[in-house]
């Protein structure tokens, strides 16, 4: 007897058809399972066996049971194909044919015949809408999930005993129902605010430029400024995700295995902070089966890089890419996988190593060499790439405890809102929203200047020594500053604000 049963592996982000065929004869006893599967589905085999004895099913003794994962040629990894295995075991070892063509069937069995949490949910069910399945069997921890995407029927499966049910017709499963609304369904997620940060009017609006644009921004200063601060309080300006950002996005945790069973669908964009001591296979991904690193996690939302210089130098370089394409291509010998990657840079760092080079109440007590070393572990081609150089310096006193409060999150929110709204209307059709996303063809189109305007960014090329790169950034800043104005044209004014933004590059 035969049975053919579909289901699908993870590859990259998206999904991969995957049909599991199971084969059981009486000529010689043995149980194997083929296809190029890893060590974790070779151990399929006791966990099947077990749970098969504590569903209370007589496993076939003295049969040979054989499992191909087709195509062959695609390495398999993981757990997904525990459910579809067993469950085409049992209904070749009864004969039984149930029509099982518009199914698909994932799932990881646990010794007592309980389901447990699988990876990438979703992405596996926009392959099983996108490639004309009806309905989606999976655990039911994670059917939440998968229920984002409409067009499936999704059926939340808690134990192997459901499953036979259901197929034979002993006692049908209920699919769950379409959710009507599922951003709102979400809550929103508690951030800083920035009625909490006293003073820095001159980082906050750099913050808020840095946002609506989705610009790259850099915070210099002594300790204890309120970089870290600055900086965590950043989401709390930025626009929510839109629903095509945010499947981007839960696709992205779905796979990496960080999605919560409790939040279907991620609202809130990302905010990453990795440790300086976090490789560059951590933060741009990779390992023998390519994994989504820190800069996809943050696609999307915040790369928060504190203490910057601190980082290895080679993951740092391994930044350029992912800053200028907003994605990143991971390599490895069979295979090559491309993650999304468009994130917001914010990265903090001490002027010097004691910290206090900028700070006109303490002693710097670095030694010439010191510091030269360390303002050499940021290249010039990552500097480059960087919109926005801001110097924070020390809260004074009286800043701290002036009675007026600072201007609230909700306030520059509004701002920043209206100047993404602006950029999505003046990109409609294309693949992008935000300025800082724009090619040189686009920036020529809508960063136009007046004579004024181009005869102070011509004299800002000379003294600042700005390459190719740092001309159209200082119009993408200056675009965004005029639409934070509510400004069609760019004005002097602008492109003004902008140059003081850019640090000067030596070349």
């Amino acid at each position: 007897m035969f049975a053919k049963l579909n289901s699908a592996a993870i590859v990259g982000l998206d999904g991969t058809p995957i049909t599991v065929e199971v084969d059981i004869s009486r000529s010689w006893p043995g149980f194997q399972i083929v296809g190029l599967p890893d060590a974790s589905i070779q151990e399929a085999k006791e966990r099947i066996r077990i749970a098969w004895k504590n569903t209370g099913l007589e496993w076939p003794y003295g049969k040979g049971i054989t499992i191909n994962l087709a195509p062959a040629d695609v390495h398999k990894q993981g757990s997904l194909y525990d459910l579809p295995m067993a469950l085409g075991m049992y209904l070749t070892d009864h004969e039984l044919r149930p029509d099982l063509s518009a199914s698909l069937i994932v799932g990881e069995l646990a010794l007592d015949g309980t389901l447990r949490q699988v990876t990438g949910a979703l992405p596996l069910a926009m392959h099983a809408a996108a490639s004309g399945y009806k309905h989606f069997f999976l655990p039911a921890i994670n059917a939440r999930e998968a229920n984002i995407i409409p067009e499936l029927d999704i059926y939340p499966v808690q134990t192997l005993a459901e499953l036979i049910g259901h197929v034979t017709g002993a006692r049908r499963l209920t699919p769950l129902p379409i959710q009507a609304s599922v951003i709102s369904s979400c809550p929103p997620a508690a951030n800083l605010d920035f009625t909490g940060i006293k003073g820095q009017e001159f980082a906050k609006r750099a913050l808020e430029i840095a946002a609506a644009g989705g610009h790259n921004i850099l915070l210099s200063g002594p300790p204890g400024a309120g970089k870290t601060l600055l900086a965590r309080a950043l989401p709390s300006i930025l626009p929510p995700l839109t629903l095509p950002e945010a499947l981007e996005v839960t696709k992205i945790y779905s796979v990496a295995g960080l999605l919560p069973p409790e939040q279907p669908l991620i609202v809130e964009r990302p905010f990453r902070a990795p440790h300086h001591s976090a490789s560059g296979t951590a933060l741009v991904g990779g390992g023998r089966i390519p994994r989504p690193g820190e800069i996809s996690l943050a696609h999307r939302g915040v790369l928060f890089l504190d203490e910057f210089p601190e980082f290895p130098k080679t993951a740092i370089e391994n930044l350029r890419q992912p800053l200028e394409d907003g994605l990143v291509t991971v390599s490895r010998a069979y295979r090559s996988t491309t993650f999304p990657a468009r994130f917001m840079l914010v990265a903090s760092q001490n002027p010097c190593p004691c910290g206090y080079a900028t700070d006109p109440e303490r002693t710097c007590l670095c030694s010439s060499l010191s510091l030269s070393r360390y303002q050499k572990r940021i290249s010039g081609p990552i500097l480059d790439r960087i919109d926005l150089h801001i110097e924070v310096p020390r809260v004074t006193f009286e800043k701290l405890n002036a009675p007026e409060e600072p201007e609230s999150s909700a306030m520059v929110g509004r701002r920043v809102a209206a100047a993404r709204d602006r950029q999505v209307k003046r990109f409609a059709g294309l693949a992008w929203t935000t300025n800082t996303e724009m090619k040189t063809e686009e920036t020529t189109r809508h960063c136009q200047l007046n004579s004024e305007a181009l005869r102070l960014i011509e004299h800002a090329m000379r003294r600042l020594q700005l390459t190719a790169r740092g001309y159209h950034r200082v119009l993408k800043v200056s675009r965004t500053i005029a639409d934070l104005a509510g400004s069609a044209a760019i004005e002097s004014g602008h492109v003004a604000e902008a140059l003081q933004y850019r640090a000067k590059i030596g070349g």
